[in-house]
């Protein structure tokens, strides 16, 4: 439906108001708020996903397109009944201890927000503590780490085993990612998965939650 194609490529675009306006008109054409998410905006987003890792778009565009998709999924769900649509899963993520960069998990955190995760995000400087209280009060399926500065790649570590140590480390999947940050590092720490960008970890949780 040419709604449909309007909503996915407003959000290739980055553009918000196009696909606010999109979303609304494809509503209002009696199309259903599901099929709105999953074929216009979810669908736009793995477009901007394929040509982020071909190098064809770049950071700044994909975290207007993310923009784009959360709002419009917003007005979509402002459609629907009570208990339509349901998260895929809750993930807290957490730049570590020392370390101030947001950049990259603040798109991550976009970018899973619009895919249909529920995502608790501690911020940055994140103590250990911190991390393992929130991995113990909100049962989240997946705890995501990152860091930007080589210096506290050694944070990650620590929490991988604080978690052991307080009887939570079955309880969560651990995925690691940042400039810095290698899959060999993320299997030396003992991490589950290395989230290489925010695309990436997003087709990875999902591929792991359709396992299920």
């Amino acid at each position: 439906m040419q709604r449909i194609t309007d909503i996915v490529d407003a959000v290739v675009a980055g553009s918000i108001g196009e696909t606010k306006d999109a979303v609304r008109q494809a509503l209002d054409r009696g199309i259903a708020p599901m099929q709105v998410i999953n074929e216009g905006l979810v669908a736009g987003l793995d477009v901007v996903g394929e040509r982020f890792a071909t190098g064809e778009m770049f950071l700044p565009e994909m975290m207007l397109a993310a923009l784009a998709a959360r709002d419009g999924i917003q007005i979509a769900m402002a459609g629907m009944k009570a208990g339509e649509y349901k998260r895929k899963a809750i993930i807290v993520l957490g730049t570590v201890k020392g370390d101030l960069h947001d950049v990259g998990k603040n798109l991550v955190a976009l970018v899973l927000e619009s895919r249909g995760f529920e995502v608790i995000d501690l911020g940055v400087d994140v103590h250990e503590e911190d991390f393992i209280n929130s991995v113990r009060e909100r049962k989240p399926e997946f705890l995501g780490m990152s860091a930007l500065i080589t210096t506290t790649m050694k944070e990650m570590g620590n929490v991988i085993a604080a978690l052991t140590q307080h009887g939570l480390r079955n309880k969560v999947k651990v995925i690691v990612g940042g400039a810095p940050v290698t899959q060999a590092f993320a299997s030396q720490i003992g991490a589950d998965y290395y989230g290489r960008d925010a695309g990436s970890t997003a087709v990875l949780l999902e591929g792991l939650l359709a396992e299920k």
